[in-house]
């Protein structure tokens, strides 16, 4: 497949159309949000729900959640916030990652799970948009056969019709300074979708104020990342030495696509698998919890956890039947979203279009979906070159998106180094990770323990975030 720097045309050949599509109609919908079920109290916070149309026809209607920063909404910045998968839902980013709100972790009981407030919020410094997408995650959903259609190209198209839509009908954040955020998938999405949108400026209206972007553990190289987790297990004493070597020579770099007669590379994959099988990937520190993650004698839900031979769809999808009260796992806050999110009350508060949607489900299957981009490092050279600020972080713990890919890739960019790799400290002077930061305006961060995304490590992921987003150093 060719890489995406050869594809540019497919996403920017339309400025007219875009120009067009976006004048012709402003968002369809939006509500303000007072109360949520299982909140007591009215929220201390601005919550705006709502639906854009995108698309020849607004066939497409992407869901969103608004949070209006509880700092200074006039000049903060404004910044979206998408969750990977591809096909998670913005619930994620909003009540998990990034948001105001948490689950309260107790025993289900049959009740409505409860909200409780999160103090290391991002909206206390921006205010974020957390989006739907692609078409059919979350409460997103579309009018037509065809709108149903979703890839890489797909997003980024959708995206940036959404986000001048958006603006058409919030001019008051035209001004403010505009990022685009998000983690794991979203790092083959989010690069493009920020060069559709620097390119659109040129053209479209209304014009965005893009200052740069921000990606967590992001999946950038498609290859390179699912073939790095082997010798991340060996950086991590997984497995021993002996058998990273055989594996090595044996596998020549290739561990997911073997030849079928490659039987010694076979064999040494196998031993590898027992060695990690009861690894939490997501953060290799943390309770593997396989009974909370998966539902028995349900194909959807319940597939076993396996590196090679599940995707990431398996792990992220939430139960339909009541696990053990493990409340020490994270994944137990999903099991809780299931319950909640399907709650006729709360749909009815968040101002969910009956009929709609049927069932709720955290993360999407993604069989249908088009995987347009296997590369998006040259984005970013493009991103770079054009002056655009970048954050970049990974938790070191993390396995499904090894941080070795992720210092490999940008490496591979030859920016000149300004701040050599050094340690960034939290308020007590003590160790939150590493840091360095190049020529080209990118920096590079590790949180020390942390796993696939901020939720893992809150605090360290809120000072980092603090810090950055007001053009500070780590």
């Amino acid at each position: 497949m060719a890489t995406p720097v050869f594809r540019w045309s497919v996403v920017f050949f339309f400025p007219v159309l875009l120009f067009l599509a976006v004048s012709s109609a402003a968002a369809a919908s939006s509500w303000t949000v007072k109360y949520l079920p299982g909140f007591s109290g009215p929220l201390p916070f601005e919550l705006e729900t709502g639906y854009v149309g995108v698309g020849d026809s607004e066939e497409v209607q992407q869901f969103y959640y608004f949070v209006k920063s509880q700092g200074n909404p006039q000049t903060d910045p404004l910044m979206t916030w998408f969750t990977g998968g591809p096909g998670c839902s913005a619930l994620s980013g909003l009540a998990f990652e990034v948001g105001p709100i948490n689950f309260k972790v107790e025993p289900y009981n049959g009740s409505l799970p409860q909200l409780i407030l999160n103090p290391l919020t991002w909206t206390k410094k921006a205010s974020i948009l957390f989006i739907d997408s692609p078409v059919g995650t979350g409460f997103s959903y579309s009018r037509t056969l065809k709108g149903s259609k979703k890839g890489d190209f797909g997003q980024v198209q959708q995206n940036h019709q959404f986000l001048r839509k958006w603006l058409l009908d919030h001019p008051q954040f035209l001004s403010n300074p505009f990022y685009v955020g998000g983690d794991s998938y979203t790092g083959i999405v989010v690069p493009p979708l920020t060069l559709a949108i620097s390119e659109g400026n040129k053209d479209a209206v209304p014009v965005i104020n893009l200052q740069g972007y921000i990606l967590g553990n992001p999946v950038t190289v498609r290859k390179t990342n699912d073939n790095s987790r082997v010798p991340y297990a060996h950086r991590m004493n997984l497995i021993p030495t002996q058998l990273y070597e055989l594996l090595r020579s044996n596998c020549k770099g290739e561990y997911e696509n073997i030849e079928p007669d490659n039987m010694k590379c076979m064999k040494h994959v196998a031993a590898y698998k027992k060695c990690v099988s009861r690894i939490n990937q997501w953060c290799i520190t943390c309770p593997f919890c396989e009974d909370v993650s998966s539902a028995p004698n349900d194909d959807k839900f319940g597939r076993r956890r396996s590196l090679f031979n599940s995707s990431e769809e398996q792990l992220l999808l939430a139960p339909r039947v009541l696990p053990p009260p493990l409340l020490y796992c994270q994944e137990y806050k999903y099991f809780l979203s299931y319950y909640w999110a399907n709650d006729c009350r709360v749909r009815k508060a968040l101002h969910i279009r009956e009929g709609t949607k049927g069932e709720w489900i955290r993360c999407q299957s993604r069989k249908d979906y088009q995987y347009d981009i296997m590369n998006s490092v040259p984005y970013h050279a493009k991103l770079s070159s054009k002056g655009y600020r970048s954050l970049i972080f990974s938790g070191d713990h993390d396995m499904m998106v090894p941080v070795i890919n992720t210092a490999e890739w940008i490496e591979s960019l030859n920016y000149p180094v300004v701040d050599n790799w050094r340690t960034w400290l939290g308020m007590d002077d003590q160790v939150l990770g590493y840091t360095t930061t190049f020529a080209n305006n990118m920096t590079f961060a590790t949180i020390k323990g942390g796993g696939h995304t901020p939720e893992y490590m809150p605090y360290e992921s809120d000072v980092m975030f603090t810090r950055w987003i007001a053009g500070e150093s780590l």
